[in-house]
């Protein structure tokens, strides 16, 4: 809170003192000024007059008589200035300063302007625009300052104010549940948003003007560089000067537009051929905008990407796969071969605005599933907890189904003519992990085969799979679907790390001392787009506590890089340390198939033929797995 007391009496204090104050409470100010000008103004003005007032509210002199409240003066002088811009001009007279458009600070080409807020700070701006301007600054002096009435009125008449008792009874009709929205971004000319102004009429009575300008500027900096460089940038160009592929990467009209069906026809099944779709695909202005800030991204807008995804402009004009309005926003989704831009900007074009990555190189819908991910969706939109998705052309249906349920049926999922499916909850967004909702997709077709999709934070979903490695297939039967549904909640392990493909192995199953039924040991590998640091995760699954209830089993190991439970090493070896129902602990072991013996050293000692073990231990007993395969090898654990 600033300093809120008025001195007495005026004491001599320096402008040093003043221009502290000024800059220390400079953001405070400057809300204060922008709250007590009148809306008429309208928002990008009444910002630059906020801004020039609070600046010329230092003393004349360098020694003047001032408070000894260094903030109070500026405050007062914040407040005279603010009431003076909203007095009518008098036909006979000069105008006041704070009548005119500021000559400082002045901003060419773009409109500024505050966030905007809700329907309540809508509300109280509408009912500030209709008080008068001693009544606007009484309701601010008495709610952002929390002065007292008395001081209120002596502040309203030194600023000029005639009745500054007519000017509190007057605030008093807003009530008290507008104070507490006097702090809200909606009154913040210090955060401010960008627009351009009429672009049309700018380039009519700018453009010769700007040239010459521009021509003159160039040639006297090249002229006055050293040697024949082009200073600290070396041989760069300025950014996209006299590059034709850059500038045509920023011209809407040149994207690449595919026709409905050439899919259809197409020699491959990729993002390439994706048709364009959107109500707002022939929106030029967006277009133009979603460009503009994949090129050069301000420092407002909000950047994500999947790992070792570049995030700079497009080598030439991308591919548009979608230009509409998903939810609350207005969302372009890009393509350039390598990646998928995701644009989103709030729909009443105000708000922030969100530039998305994703590495999706090598997708492909006619490969293997361990080969490459499939292109059967993208992420349109994230909103209140839930996801909606851009479906490809060649996918008949789309349903919803939890994993957690595998006896259960899938939910139909609708969609609209664009490809655009209904909200689905996002998975695992709770802590419970109740539901595991995925995406599945049919093909069209005759042998249009069923895939699983789940959505793990990124624009793509990850297609997920069961198998061994060197045989990964698609979830589509009873049995897939129960080995994954006490897998399922530990895939937030890998959610956001540009995973494109998750596939659960079953390589073992063990008969559990003491007649405590039988465990599974699964293998879940999770493979990347840049084809490194694959997640794994060694699963030990005992038998549930409750029959029919999926119950996630323990983490055994799990590494990152590491080639196990893959195509170049289909092997793995985990261990446990497990207490019975008897209360007898043990330490458990199994290997995959290529397993001929498993021992365990250190603390705990023991071997057995076969590629599963069992040997008695105590609490807290620490172990050294390795295992012997066919070809003589000597492989360790899952590290």
């Amino acid at each position: 809170m600033p300093p809120t007391a008025i001195a007495p009496a005026p004491a001599p204090v320096d402008v040093e003192q003043a221009e502290a104050a000024l800059v220390e409470h400079y953001p405070r100010l400057v809300r204060i000024a922008y709250l007590v000008l009148p809306p008429a103004l309208g928002r990008n003005r009444r910002v630059l007059t906020a801004h020039a007032v609070v600046q010329r509210s230092l003393p004349r002199s360098r020694s003047a008589a001032t408070p000894d409240d260094g903030y109070a003066y500026v405050r007062g002088r914040v407040l005279r200035q603010a009431l003076d811009a909203g007095r009518p001009s008098r036909r006979m007279a000069w105008p006041r300063r704070a009548q005119l458009p500021p000559l400082l600070p002045h901003v060419w080409g773009l409109r500024l302007f505050p966030r905007s807020g809700g329907a309540d700070e809508l509300a109280l701006d509408q009912r500030l625009s209709a008080l008068s301007g001693g009544a606007r600054a009484a309701f601010v002096l008495r709610g952002l300052e929390r002065l007292p009435d008395r001081d209120v009125r002596r502040l309203l008449t030194d600023a000029g104010i005639e009745d500054p008792h007519a000017a509190l009874a007057e605030a008093d009709g807003i009530g008290t549940k507008g104070v507490a929205l006097l702090e809200s971004p909606e009154y913040d000319a210090c955060s401010l948003q960008a627009r351009p102004t009429d672009l049309l009429r700018r380039r009519q009575h700018a453009r010769a003007a700007v040239v010459g300008v521009a021509a003159v500027a160039v040639c006297g900096t090249l002229l006055g560089l050293p040697g024949d460089g082009w200073g600290a940038n070396g041989a760069a160009a300025p950014p996209y000067a006299r590059n034709s592929a850059a500038e045509a990467a920023l011209d809407p009209a040149k994207v690449h537009r595919v026709p409905e069906n050439a899919w259809r026809s197409a020699a491959r099944t990729d993002f390439s051929v994706w048709p364009t779709r959107g109500a707002l695909a022939d929106d030029r202005p967006l277009l133009r905008r979603a460009l503009a800030v994949w090129a050069r991204p301000g420092a407002a807008v909000r950047v994500s990407s999947t790992p070792a995804t570049p995030v700079g402009p497009p080598m030439g004009p991308p591919q548009l796969l979608y230009a509409g309005e998903v939810d609350r926003a207005r969302v372009v989704l890009l393509y350039d071969g390598l990646r998928i831009a995701r644009y989103a900007e709030a729909r009443t074009g105000t708000g922030p605005v969100a530039l998305d990555f994703a590495r999706v190189d090598g997708a492909s819908a006619d490969t293997a599933p361990g080969a490459a991910p499939a292109t059967y969706a993208l992420v349109a939109g994230r909103t209140d907890g839930n996801v909606r998705y851009l479906t490809a052309p060649w996918v008949a249906t789309a349903s919803v189904r939890d994993l957690l349920d595998p006896a259960g049926d899938a939910r139909p999922l609708r969609r609209g003519a664009d490809g655009v499916t209904d909200p689905l909850p996002v998975p695992g967004a709770s802590r419970e992990c109740g539901a595991w909702d995925v995406l599945e997709v049919t093909e069209s077709g005759e042998a249009g085969g069923v895939r699983l999709l789940s959505d793990l934070g990124e624009l793509t979903p990850a297609r997920l799979t069961s198998g061994p490695p060197s045989a990964p297939a698609d979830v589509s039967g009873s049995a897939a679907r129960t080995a994954w549904a006490r897998t399922a909640c530990l895939l937030p392990a890998v959610r956001s790390h540009g995973v494109r493909t998750v596939n659960s192995w079953q390589f073992a199953s063990q008969s559990l001392p003491d007649s405590n039924g039988a465990a599974q040991w699964v293998c879940t590998r999770a493979e990347t787009w840049r084809g490194t640091e694959s997640r794994v995760l060694a699963q030990f699954q005992p038998p549930s506590a409750k029959a029919g209830a999926p119950k996630t089993g323990a983490v055994a190991a799990r590494a990152s890089g590491s080639p196990a439970c893959g195509t170049r090493e289909p092997h793995v070896l985990a261990g446990v340390l497990w207490k019975s129902r008897g209360g007898r602990w043990y330490v458990l072991a199994a290997g995959s198939d290529e397993f001929r013996s498993v021992r365990t050293t250190g603390g705990v000692t023991g071997e057995a033929r076969g590629r599963v073990l069992a040997v008695p231990a105590k609490p807290g007993d620490r172990a050294e797995l390795d295992g012997l395969l066919a070809d003589g090898t000597r492989v360790g654990a899952l590290r």
